[in-house]
């Protein structure tokens, strides 16, 4: 697939623990892929291994050049950015020190993204510019950390657990974003838990149970699938 991710035999662990065991799935330009699972199922794991941060073998090819074995910075230059669980953001600097170190000059791609879209399109962010980022709501860091990950005019951007303790109006908001991105030609693979967003949003959704994928399919074939939903989703 041209302009894709695609994954294969994918396997990854931290030290002796081998946590991914032969993932593969493909995701290409302009869809959204959810990954669902129950919590220790590897989500987290494939997300830190598609970006270099834990050591993994197989095969991570995207638009056409392998991943595996280059460091997380060479990655992002590729136009693959990553928004970690923890959000990560730098909480001395503020909202506006923040987008702009996300930015990547000269990265090549057209730059659709800008510190000036993101106060135009998310006023509390705005309103906050001059703010530190450490006292920020969970929300506001939420989409403080998607938005600086923009700045660096990705191609395919890897969310691990967006919505986690948001908010219903910013789980809307993150929502809309995604579907946004897609709609503007990104590849998207969001990482979550809440099955009736990734229902909502997602082209495919792909299900994982001890480090592999139980489940690939669309939305209706998920919702079909009655066991698959209670054997590897239900609490």
């Amino acid at each position: 697939m041209s302009g894709a991710l695609v994954v294969s035999g994918l396997h990854a662990g931290y030290g002796q623990s081998r946590v991914l065991q032969g993932v593969g799935f493909e995701l290409a330009a302009g869809q959204i892929v959810a990954v669902l699972g129950r919590n220790g199922s590897g989500r987290s794991t494939l997300a830190r291994a598609l970006m270099g941060l834990v050591p993994a073998r197989g095969s991570v090819r995207w638009r056409g050049q392998e991943l595996l074995g280059r460091p997380p910075h060479a990655i992002a230059r590729l136009g693959v950015a990553y928004v970690p669980e923890s959000r990560d953001v730098f909480p001395r600097l503020s909202v506006a020190q923040n987008l702009a170190l996300g930015l990547q000059p000269g990265a090549g791609r057209p730059q659709r993204w800008t510190p000036e879209w993101v106060f135009d399109s998310f006023p509390a962010l705005a309103a906050r510019r001059h703010v530190a980022a450490g006292v920020l709501s969970g929300g506001e860091q939420q989409m403080l950390s998607l938005c600086r990950a923009l700045m660096g005019a990705p191609q395919l951007l890897i969310v691990d657990e967006p919505t986690e303790g948001l908010a219903p109006q910013v789980v809307a908001q993150v929502d809309a974003l995604l579907r946004e991105l897609r709609d503007q030609g990104l590849a998207v693979l969001l990482i979550e838990q809440k099955l009736d967003l990734s229902l909502a949003v997602a082209d495919r959704l792909a299900v994982m149970g001890h480090g592999r994928l139980v489940f690939e399919g669309s939305a209706n074939a998920l919702t079909g699938s009655r066991d698959v939903v209670r054997e590897w989703l239900e609490v």
